[in-house]
């Protein structure tokens, strides 16, 4: 298995890295695991990841500037169908657009956009932004590959201010509470996205890790 990594110029693509070596050797899953900006690389890719952090705008600036990439992940990922995944920003690019500094296109390969949150405490008073810390998944047992060995309430680790917005409500498969629920993992066929940034979730964040290896969509 080669699992290709994409470098937009922002995201933890170290701790990304480091979780994705430990979990597959646990799994004792052959895998060529590496962090590329090479369009050549994704090309060639089994499964496909893609971090990101920071602002919207920006990652998708970052994607666009490596020679070939969206054109290959487009190949891989929609035509192909192989595994995607994308951590934090890396799954809003997956919107159809995001709001964050203007508008701007994203992959469009989920309907939806990427809006900022407004959160409200039950006093009616504006929560904190960004949501930073942990907090609960609320999702269906059962709904989708990558929650197997998940329970619902299992704590994750979120950094963001903007969240997804899907247009088609089964594309969600899970949700946190903060003022409301937000929308924290989307899937549909071989596409998957989460919110929080899985690689710094501990074990929960391990085993959905593990679960994308050997996902079979």
């Amino acid at each position: 298995m080669k699992l290709v990594i994409i470098d937009p110029g922002s995201g933890n693509l170290a701790s990304v890295l480091r979780a994705f070596q430990k979990v597959a050797a646990e799994a004792v899953v052959a895998a060529d695991i590496l962090v590329t900006r090479e369009a050549s690389e994704i090309l060639a890719a089994d499964r496909l990841v893609l971090p990101g952090q920071g602002a919207f705008a920006a990652c998708r600036r970052g994607l666009d500037a490596l020679p070939g990439a969206v054109a290959a992940l487009e190949r891989r990922a929609r035509r192909d169908g192989v595994p995607f995944l994308g951590i934090c920003v890396g799954m809003q690019l997956m919107a159809s657009r995001g709001l964050e500094h203007g508008s701007t296109p994203g992959l469009d390969w989920l309907p939806g956009e990427v809006a900022p949150m407004d959160p409200k405490g039950a006093d009616g008073a504006p929560l904190p932004l960004p949501q930073m810390g942990w907090n609960g998944l609320t999702f269906r047992p059962g709904c989708h590959p990558l929650l197997t060995g998940i329970t619902p309430g299992d704590q994750v680790y979120f950094v963001h201010s903007y969240a997804f917005r899907a247009t088609q409500a089964g594309d969600v498969i899970a949700t946190t509470d903060y003022g409301g629920p937000v929308t924290a993992a989307i899937a549909r066929h071989n596409l998957a996205g989460l919110q929080f940034h899985v690689e710094k979730s501990g074990p929960v964040g391990l085993r959905i890790l593990m679960n994308f290896l050997q996902w079979v969509p």
